[in-house]
Formats: C-alpha cells, sequence, structure tokens
C-alpha cells in the first residue's frame, strides 16, 4: 500500500496538466492573432507610402526637364497664363529648371529622315508663334533622334538631322515673327534620350523636336 500511496502522490495530476495546456494554448492563440494584425499591417501600411511615393515622385519628375529623364508628363499647373491652357494634339508642355519646355513629336512636323516641315507641322509651329511672340527670354529650338543610325548624302549622322530640323522650325519661327535675335537652334542627335531605344515606343519619344523657353535671369538687387 505505501508504494500505491508513493505511486499516486508522484503523479501528475490530471487537472494540473489541463490547467498546464490550457494557458500554453491561449499564449498561442495571441501569438496567432499578432501574427495576423502584423501581416494585416504590412499589406496596408506600404500601400499607402507607395502611393505618397509615386505622387511625390510624379512632382518631381514633371518639375524637371533635365535630359536623359523618363516618364516625363504635361505639368501645366503654375505655367504663365499664356501657356497653362495651351492645348495642341502632340504638343506638351513641361516646367523646369531652366524655364518651360514645348515638347513636340516629330511625326507631326517631319516625315522620317527627313528636315523639311510638312504641312501639318507648318500648323503646329504657327499655333505656337503668338505665345512665343510674347514671350520675353531666349528661345532654343532642340532638334533629337532616336539611336537608329542615319547615313545619306544630306544628312550623314543623326548629328547633322537633328540640328537641320531645329533649324527648319527656326528659320518658320523668325518667317512668322518672332524675333530671331532671341532663338537659337541645337542639334543632339541620340544622345539625350528620354526612353530606352530598344523597343519601338522609346525610339518613337526620343525623335522629338523641343522648344526651350528660357527663364529670365533675375536681377542682383
Amino acid at each position: 500500500m505505501r508504494n500505491r500511496d508513493m505511486q499516486h502522490l508522484l503523479a501528475p495530476p490530471a487537472a494540473a496538466s489541463a490547467e498546464d495546456e490550457g494557458w500554453l494554448t491561449s499564449y498561442l492563440d495571441v501569438l496567432t492573432l499578432l501574427l495576423t494584425l502584423f501581416v494585416l499591417l504590412l499589406s496596408i501600411i506600404p500601400r499607402g507610402e507607395s502611393a505618397s511615393t509615386q505622387a511625390n515622385g510624379a512632382t518631381s519628375v514633371t518639375a524637371s526637364t533635365a535630359p536623359n529623364q523618363t516618364g516625363l508628363e504635361p505639368l501645366n499647373e503654375g505655367l504663365d497664363p499664356r501657356l497653362a491652357g495651351l492645348d495642341i494634339p502632340g504638343v506638351r508642355v513641361l516646367q523646369g529648371q531652366e524655364g518651360i519646355t514645348l515638347r513636340i513629336d516629330d511625326n507631326l512636323l517631319f516625315p522620317s529622315g527627313q528636315a523639311t516641315l510638312i504641312a501639318q507641322g507648318r500648323h503646329v509651329i504657327a499655333s505656337l508663334v503668338d505665345d512665343l511672340k510674347t514671350f520675353d527670354g531666349r528661345i532654343s529650338v532642340e532638334g533629337h533622334t532616336d539611336n537608329v543610325p542615319i547615313a545619306t548624302r544630306r544628312f550623314p549622322s543623326n548629328w547633322d538631322l537633328s540640328a537641320a530640323r531645329a533649324i527648319a522650325v527656326v528659320r518658320y519661327l523668325s518667317a512668322q515673327g518672332v524675333d530671331a535675335t532671341r532663338l537659337r537652334a541645337i542639334g543632339y542627335g541620340d544622345t539625350r534620350p528620354m526612353a530606352d531605344n530598344a523597343s519601338a515606343e522609346g525610339r518613337a519619344a526620343n525623335r522629338r523636336v523641343d522648344i526651350l523657353l528660357h527663364r529670365a535671369a533675375q536681377s542682383r538687387p
């Protein structure tokens, strides 16, 4: 009897074992709830941060016309009132540190591989003349191409083609009454792409003419 009594005393009570397992189960439940909450927070918080980042990124990109940047979009807010309402298909208005850029797709202005303004191109440029006449500052016309080489008798390289296109636009603006002393033509060839030349869409984006309206230098007190 003493041995049996001793074994009975040493054996863990069933109720105590159940209580031990009970607190462990509750602890695991709390951990599960915390883990679920943590996963939910991870799925929600980054989206808000991403949206904020994208919004800020869009502002910083559109506020610059620096070469080699991609994804530039029209930004008419805060522009000169003469250009804020500009709505010409194929012409984008961009605000940058140097001034305001009017970006024109080359297919609106020139035939492929040529530098003679087509009728539609003359119409597009003519629609900008009144605003350019009233602009007080220097105006740079910049020609850009994609990276597909050109080698013709008239245009041995993309440099020649881009420069000839810029000159054609400058000549037309001058003929329409824009002060020639404020105009200059620049050919960049394919050295300042806006998109990847690996795709047809990227090459089309890189073929463009930019009319840059330089900010007037601020006078010192």
